[in-house]
């Protein structure tokens, strides 16, 4: 929608928030997947591992971790 005092430029920032509000909740499900399939296997997941897993927002690393989470024995394995 745009509002007559709104020009291009704050077309285009709404826009950047928009886009980085779908990357953030993609990483984040990719997070809480990653936790889900840990605990699935028995993997025990402590808090301060946890903690890293929830505040990644890289998709590229949440994507590492939840490849190596297939071979995993321990959250050590997928942190690798």
């Amino acid at each position: 929608m745009t509002y007559p005092y709104q020009g291009a430029y704050a077309e285009s920032l709404l826009a950047e928030g928009r886009a980085e509000g779908r990357a953030e909740s993609r990483a984040l499900g990719m997070a809480e997947a990653l936790l889900k399939f840990l605990d699935i296997q028995g993997i025990a997941v402590p808090e301060e591992a946890r903690e890293r897993v929830l505040g990644c927002r890289d998709e590229a690393v949440l994507d590492d971790w939840l490849g190596r989470s297939v071979t995993a024995k321990s959250v050590e394995d997928v942190f690798g």
